[in-house]
């Protein structure tokens, strides 16, 4: 009998499930990738997945699904989850026995993100500075812009990382200058209320920023680039891609300051876990602006990135983040891979 584990990467966005067949390690077999907001519950959208692979021959009889863990975009505690961008509440037992799934586990996304990427070959690592982080003998960090901001590090003991999930990306937003203190007080109108670093180092709030610049701070668009960002099926990548062209100041201006505002809250991290084996900059967002986040913008020519300056940008603890290697994860199946390795390890 073929035995196989069930991996799940669950973000507001997307959820990715996928089949690995067991072996020296997790061999993958069959995933696909389900627009979360489309189920009214995990367990639908599992149920989907499961039935599809079923239709297309991957399950049958002879097929044992015998652990499953799901990376989810949330806080899990005591094995349940209410999701922070779905009006999801998951709890482990439940959707097990649902499932017909003895082992099921959830994990912080980032948890899971962050075992794939530590695990991830050199060709799959985008070097920023300092060269690729470390695999053993220090803490880790890892951070990852996507439909929100996720957060999570890796505590090492003197044998191996210990995973540790974080929710620090809904701390206070802390401006290091006066464009960012306006925004700040426009933000906290706009929210009515406190704003954290995931209101805008998420790779869903590049449109948020945008906006800030063109309807407040009075940075002029050509009708062409307005029209184009109309038709755009989704607003916060074509400004992306309008600020990597040059073709528009209010983007590129956007994308400065959403990169530095990441970089901060990324040197944050690496002080608050003391994380000087590394950082993994992971999510679609991140390995998209690889390039940008370590030179900047190429019309720009900064001597140093928005995101590096801001990385570094620590003062008296400044050389903590000085010696941290940075490194992008451009594996776009890290959270998969990092949740199927540990399912495996509970068979």
């Amino acid at each position: 009998m073929t035995t196989h584990v069930l991996a799940g990467d669950i973000g507001g966005t997307n959820a990715r499930f996928a089949l690995f067949e067991l072996g020296k390690t997790p061999r993958f077999v069959h995933g696909a990738s389900l627009e979360s907001k489309a189920y009214p519950s995990l367990e639908k959208a599992l149920d989907e997945f499961l039935e599809d692979a079923r239709a297309e021959g991957f399950l049958d009889r002879k097929t044992k699904i015998a652990a499953a863990s799901f990376g989810i975009a949330g806080p899990v505690v005591d094995q349940t989850v209410k999701t922070t961008n779905l009006p999801w509440k998951i709890d482990a037992k439940k959707l097990g026995k649902h499932a017909k799934i003895a082992k099921l586990t959830l994990l912080n996304d980032l948890v899971s993100i962050g075992m794939g990427a530590l695990a991830a070959p050199k060709n799959k690592l985008s070097i920023v500075r300092g060269g690729r982080p470390k695999t053993k003998a220090a803490n880790v960090a890892v951070i990852a812009a996507g439909t929100g901001l996720g957060e999570a590090f890796f505590v090492w003991d003197g044998t191996e990382h210990i995973a540790c999930a974080s929710e620090g990306s809904h701390v206070d937003l802390a401006p290091r200058n006066e464009i960012e203190d306006r925004l700040l007080v426009e933000l906290r109108k706009e929210l009515k209320g406190r704003v954290s670093y995931e209101r805008i180092a998420s790779g869903s709030q590049i449109t948020r920023v945008y906006r800030f610049f063109t309807k407040t701070v009075g940075v002029k668009e050509t009708k062409a680039v307005t029209a184009e960002l109309e038709k755009a099926e989704d607003t916060n990548v074509a400004i992306t891609e309008l600020a990597v062209s040059g073709k528009s100041e209010a983007a590129m201006r956007t994308i400065d300051l959403w990169c530095s505002v990441y970089g901060a809250e990324a040197g944050n991290l690496v002080l608050k876990t003391l994380a000087t084996g590394g950082l993994f900059v992971c999510g679609g967002v991140s390995a998209r602006l690889a390039d940008v986040l370590a030179k900047g913008l190429p019309h720009r020519k900064a001597k140093v990135s928005p995101f590096v300056e801001a990385f570094l940008d620590k003062g008296r603890m400044h050389h903590i983040v000085d010696a941290t290697p940075i490194a992008v994860c451009i594996e776009p199946k890290a959270g998969l891979l990092g949740a199927a390795s540990h399912a495996a390890g509970q068979v």
